[in-house]
């Protein structure tokens, strides 16, 4: 499927891109510092949180029959699944508050 290729190297790059942004404030310290870890955490969270809704919509895109009364639920599966991915990460943008 086409959700999958998207999906998984989306998730994966969501993923990473969180995981190695703490080092954007490296050099900070003192109150921002503080801001930054905690929000870091709450973003990071959500991210993980997202990224799994999105693996279970995918499951579920697998789950589906393949028999054509169930295609437009198979289709919106598939398109949910990316979505959700690039919904987190923007969540996971806005939520953290960067130096």
């Amino acid at each position: 499927m086409v959700s999958t290729v998207v999906t998984v190297p989306l998730g994966l790059l969501a993923l990473v891109y969180g995981a190695l942004s703490p080092m954007e404030c490296d050099s900070c310290n003192g109150a921002v510092a503080e801001r930054f870890h905690d929000s870091w955490t709450v973003g990071w969270t959500v991210l993980w949180i997202g990224l799994l809704i999105a693996l279970a919509v995918l499951i579920a895109t697998w789950a589906v029959p393949h028999r054509l009364r169930y295609a437009p639920r198979r289709f919106v599966l598939a398109l949910a699944a990316p979505a959700t991915v690039v919904v987190t990460f923007v969540a996971f943008m806005a939520l953290v508050d960067w130096p």
